[in-house]
């Protein structure tokens, strides 16, 4: 069994660094980040814990920044997103920071990915609420183009691009065990 902690990487808490360092020489296999780009004011979606939304919502630094530099302080540890709101991201961009943090760690990105539940979030990014899971699968499928492609293209509702070059691409070879999310 392999073990994994989770964390807010926030501005005022413990560095991700020390961290990181920590969980690896403690033996855990992996270390996850959640993603908020922001948190709207206005507070019109109700927290789901059922409390006031805590602090470190507001605060949360971008996971890959946080993922990149825990892999370059660790030589095992796995670095991972739980979870990356891919609806409220250009799929080219987010390929390729997914590829470069998977290439500069040696291969060790977990890459876990979720719908959200901010939906004035995903209002400020363009996404609406109701049309997160058809936009989150369309870019899921776009970037795996990028990441198994030499020319990449893709043409889609929501993504559309014509043919496309992008390095550098995952480590670990995504075509096999590949599942589209539902």
């Amino acid at each position: 069994m392999k073990f994994g902690i989770q964390m807010f990487p926030i501005d005022y808490a413990i560095p991700v660094t020390e961290l990181g360092r920590a969980a690896e020489d403690l033996g855990f296999e992996s270390l996850f980040f959640p993603e908020h780009t922001h948190i709207p004011t206005s507070r019109r979606t109700p927290y789901p814990g059922g409390t006031e939304l805590p602090l470190e919502y507001s605060h949360t630094l971008d996971p890959f920044v946080a993922m990149a530099a825990v892999a370059a302080v660790t030589k095992t540890l796995k670095v991972g997103t739980g979870i990356c709101l891919v609806m409220q991201r250009d799929p080219i961009v987010l390929a390729k920071e997914v590829a470069s943090v998977d290439h500069l760690s040696g291969g060790r990105v977990l890459f876990g990915i979720g719908g959200g539940w901010n939906e004035d979030e995903m209002e400020n990014h363009g996404t609406k609420p109701s049309e997160r899971w058809k936009i989150l699968r369309e870019r899921i499928f776009a970037m795996k183009e990028i990441w198994t492609k030499d020319e990449a293209e893709y043409h889609g509702k929501y993504v559309n691009f014509d043919p496309i070059w992008s390095w550098p691409k995952p480590a670990r070879n995504l075509s096999k065990g590949w599942r589209a999310p539902v």
